[in-house]
């Protein structure tokens, strides 16, 4: 994942083989936006059902009921890390051994990102038809390929407008106080060669 701390200055790929440092990756904020922490919540839990040397069925459930909680008290009000975290406790209960529950978490974790593209993607194209060329778009906080699994909500419309061959114009506001809009926005719209003033907050 990206460590979203480092944006704008530095582009940081950071690689977890723990669930620990997906629940610390989280709580610091080195990745945030909703449907991201649902599924790095989602991985996080599939991650810990790898490490564990549990040769039971109970056993391996009852290290990822621990492994959830963990996960779950970085951010207790985030709605889809609950979702993500819930979605894969229930396919390891539903799995019929320790081998299938390794299995099967990973993949359902898979399918959560992929089934976030494809919804982002379908949401920017239907989005980007209510834009004429030359308009111009604000934007507050960031809801791009940085807060869900890599393309984005509002930015995603915004990048299906401009795919579409539209000309447009972004005034992203700053977002006081992380600043989400002038370090993480602004960076994403200037990264897809997208036209983008920022305005701070007053």
């Amino acid at each position: 994942m990206i460590d979203q701390t480092k944006l704008p200055g530095t582009l940081e790929f950071v690689t977890y083989s723990d669930f620990n440092q997906i629940a610390e990756a989280i709580k610091t904020l080195v990745v945030r936006g909703a449907p991201a922490i649902g599924v790095s919540g989602a991985f996080g839990l599939a991650l810990a059902a790898l490490q564990s040397n549990a040769k039971e069925k109970d056993e391996l459930i009852n290290y990822l009921e621990n492994a959830k909680k963990i996960l779950f008290e970085t951010r207790p009000t985030a709605v889809n890390l609950s979702w993500g975290l819930d979605k894969i406790m229930q396919v390891a209960k539903n799995a019929e051994n320790v081998d299938e529950i390794r299995k099967s978490v990973v993949e359902a974790a898979k399918q959560m990102a992929e089934d976030d593209i494809k919804t982002n993607m379908s949401m920017g194209k239907n989005g980007s038809e209510l834009f004429n060329d030359n308009d111009t778009i604000m934007t507050h906080c960031n809801a791009g390929a940085l807060a869900t699994v890599g393309y984005g909500t509002a930015l995603g419309v915004i990048r299906a407008t401009k795919d579409s061959g539209k000309n447009i114009k972004v005034i992203a506001t700053e977002t006081r106080p992380v600043q989400q809009g002038s370090r993480l926005t602004a960076f994403e719209l200037k990264h897809d060669g997208i036209d983008v003033s920022l305005i701070p907050d007053t």
